[in-house]
């Protein structure tokens, strides 16, 4: 009844109202607008206020005003050179102001002597002449109904191609005369009260066009907070039911195994490391099941954290899983494991989905008899058929790489297993809240002794040479570089990812791996020995080059992307990446990490060839710091988080009005206000919160129990 009650009239396709039709559908779907409901939740970008009445005397260059007054004279006029113009000669009672219209022939046909038209835009000096420069008008009288462009609050709406501003608004105003009505209230009505929130009918008219400022913001706050609110339910709700409710297995470890893993260790955990450690192994020996998440910037010793867990489990008789999202990573963590792990006497297998069916046979055999204590792999790991005897402890490295489904199959393999999540990718604290808000977070702020400071420059197209020639210096001195491209030939973009695939133009020419592998080796780089490597090579033909590569038999490896996980060459002291425009902030400080793991200092070079000011802005971010925390901050502001996270993240809401760096106050109180709703209803059964709850199972796109964990 809910859902039927949200959607009653507000599901109604965007096409078949009025102004619209076919063509601007079309339009407005590149907005991700598809239903009156998407659109009355597309809220203004900013508002201008046009109330005040300037005087047509008073007018200053540069000023932008709103003005009014009747047509004395007015023509189409064609001038010796330059474009074509209707002119019209506005008076009121204090003087005469003209009005120039570009590129509008038809306006001799709405514009006429003796007409009062209100008009609002910049006025320009022409020739000792104040012009009001192509300015938004109505026509009408003083007596004439309220106006949508100008004499009101006006809002500004993100717009596409051929839709313009005024059309926009046009719209907009149709569908909240004919449709805020229908809006369902989902907030319950002692939340409203107890908040001070206007109700969602008065939310919906005032942000589009409110009254006052303060009416417009406070509307803008209650629809964000209503947003993030249905976010926050299904995470409250997860947590504080597997806080409450959920049975798991308490590893209470003595610690001996640990304890001789450490003291096995070439160095000392830092001080982050050790109160991260503390936090989970204090989760870990509750009879509840841990759900934590461990941030760590590139380098900062997430892997040891996670085998001292691992330690811990198996000790108690648990089993460990570890999954990442690609091969190159699994194998990578498969040999750091292995080389942690056995000497202190644990058994380990790795699964990936090409191993040789006899090596699969007797890992599964392994693993579902207890034989093999850790297991490693890629979503090889969640097939049927790979059964556990006792699965305690769950590791998911860069858990945004897989989907919701991916993240459960795995968790069902074992009976309320703890759970830790691992990112390399530092992601600020508004975002955690949205995304991770049902995980305890643990974070390593401090790097290990003796890492490197690299010095990262962003260069021309014109520079490349001058790169190359110091990559040549490098491997002089017996150092080892990347060159990354955002292709792997010139025929696909596969290796591109998803986020990043809308920005290739057919008309910039990207430079791809494959082909540059060609040209360096017989060119540039003649002299040094050269390897490439990328995601479409057969798992057995990346491992031999990475082995080549570890093993210094590889001066510069020439890749894709695919290395901007789980590759650790000390010897690597220089990462190149052409074409840098194409990346985000997030991957390219991914990359950069790849260096700067030896004694020697390290350069990341940035070649890129931005179009936009938004563009170098980007770059000269990652010339600035190392910090990875400001660098997501920087690149959740540019690129907004739905490309942050990737278009695959499946499983995570797709906020439409709130963001959660700008609206972190609202963030705040509606997670304040979902432990308040959850600690009372757990499971938000009472009627009260039946739209609340549909709106936020809608939001997650959930189809089993609202707080369902895994």
């Amino acid at each position: 009844m809910a859902d039927a009650a949200y959607r009653d009239g507000l599901e109604t396709p965007v096409r078949y109202l009025k102004g619209v039709g076919e063509v601007r559908a079309a339009q407005l779907e590149r907005l991700d607008i598809r239903t009156v409901g998407d659109l009355l939740l597309t809220l203004p970008r900013r508002y201008e206020d046009r109330r005040q009445f300037q005087r047509l005397a008073d007018l200053r260059a540069g000023e932008t005003v709103t003005a009014r007054g009747t047509i004395m004279a007015c023509d189409w006029v064609r001038p010796r050179f330059g474009k074509g113009y209707f002119e019209a000669l506005l008076q009121d009672e204090s003087g005469v102001a003209r009005c120039r219209w570009f590129n509008m022939p038809y306006l001799q046909d709405t514009l006429k002597v003796g007409a009062f038209i209100v008009v609002f835009g910049k006025v320009v000096r022409f020739r000792n002449l104040l012009v009001i420069q192509h300015p938004e008008f109505e026509t009408g009288n003083d007596d004439q109904e309220e106006s949508l462009h100008v004499g009101r609050i006006v809002p500004i709406y993100p717009l596409t191609e051929s839709l313009p501003q005024r059309t926009m608004r046009r719209i907009a105003w149709n569908a909240v005369q004919l449709f805020a009505e229908k809006a369902a209230e989902s907030l319950p009505a002692e939340s409203l009260r107890r908040l001070g929130l206007p109700g969602i009918v008065e939310a919906l008219r005032q942000v589009h066009f409110p009254d006052d400022p303060d009416r417009a913001r406070r509307a803008r706050y209650r629809l964000v907070f209503e947003e993030f609110l249905c976010v926050q339910l299904v995470l409250v709700a997860r947590k504080v039911h597997a806080e409450q409710f959920l049975v798991g297995t308490a590893h209470a470890a003595p610690g001996h195994v640990r304890r001789r893993f450490l003291s096995s260790l070439p160095f000392e955990l830092t001080a982050a490391q050790q109160r991260v450690l503390k936090e989970i192994a204090a989760d870990m020996e509750k009879p509840r099941p841990m759900h934590r998440l461990l941030q760590g910037d590139v380098g900062s010793g997430k892997t040891v954290v996670a085998a001292c867990a691992l330690l811990d489990a198996i000790e108690c008789g648990s089993q460990g899983a570890v999954m990442a999202p690609t091969e190159i990573l699994a194998t990578q963590h498969a040999r750091t494991f292995a080389r942690y792990l056995e000497p202190v006497g644990i058994r380990m297998a790795l699964l990936t989905s090409d191993m040789p069916a006899a090596e699969r046979a007797r890992a599964l055999e392994g693993i579902r008899k207890g034989d093999i204590q850790l297991a490693v792999g890629t979503h090889a790991i969640i097939e049927d058929r790979v059964v556990f005897r006792k699965l305690g402890l769950i590791v998911i490295d860069e858990q945004h790489k897989f989907g919701v489904e991916q993240r459960g199959a795995l968790y069902g393999k074992g009976e309320q297993p703890d759970v830790l999540v691992m990112t390399a990718t530092p992601i600020p604290r508004t975002l955690a809240m949205t995304i991770y808000g049902d995980l305890d977070v643990s974070i390593l702020d401090e790097m290990p002794k003796g890492r490197q400071e690299i010095v990262t420059r962003v260069i021309r197209e014109d520079q490349l040479e001058a790169a190359y020639d110091f990559i040549r210096k490098q491997v002089a001195q017996g150092r080892q570089a990347y060159l990354v491209y955002p292709l792997v030939s010139a025929e696909t973009i596969a290796d591109v990812p998803v986020a990043q695939v809308e920005l290739l133009k057919p008309d910039v020419e990207l430079r791809a791996a494959e082909d540059m592998y060609r040209k360096l080796k017989d060119r540039e780089f003649a002299r040094e020995r050269l390897g490439l490597l990328h995601g479409q090579m057969r798992s057995a033909d990346k491992d031999e080059v990475m082995r080549r590569f570890v093993h210094g038999e590889i001066d510069i490896l020439v890749a894709t992307t695919v290395v901007e996980v789980g590759i650790d060459v000390p010897n690597a002291t220089v990462m190149l990446v052409e074409n840098a425009e194409r990346f985000g902030l997030a991957q390219l400080h991914q990359l950069r990490g790849r260096i700067g793991r030896g004694s020697h200092k390290s350069f990341c070079v940035l070649q890129g060839t931005p179009t936009t000011p938004e563009s170098w802005r980007r770059l000269k971010v990652m010339e600035e710091t190392v910090d990875g925390f400001r660098i997501a901050e920087e690149d959740l502001r540019i690129r907004g988080m739905g490309n942050l996270l990737g278009r695959e993240q499946s499983g995570f809401p797709t906020l439409r009005v709130g963001d959660p760096l700008g609206d972190s106050d609202i963030l705040l109180a509606a997670r304040q206000e979902a432990f308040h709703i959850v600690q009372g209803d757990p499971k938000l059964q009472d009627p009260q919160y039946e739209l609340l709850r549909a709106r936020a199972r809608a939001l997650y796109k959930l189809v089993g129990p609202f707080v369902k964990v895994g």
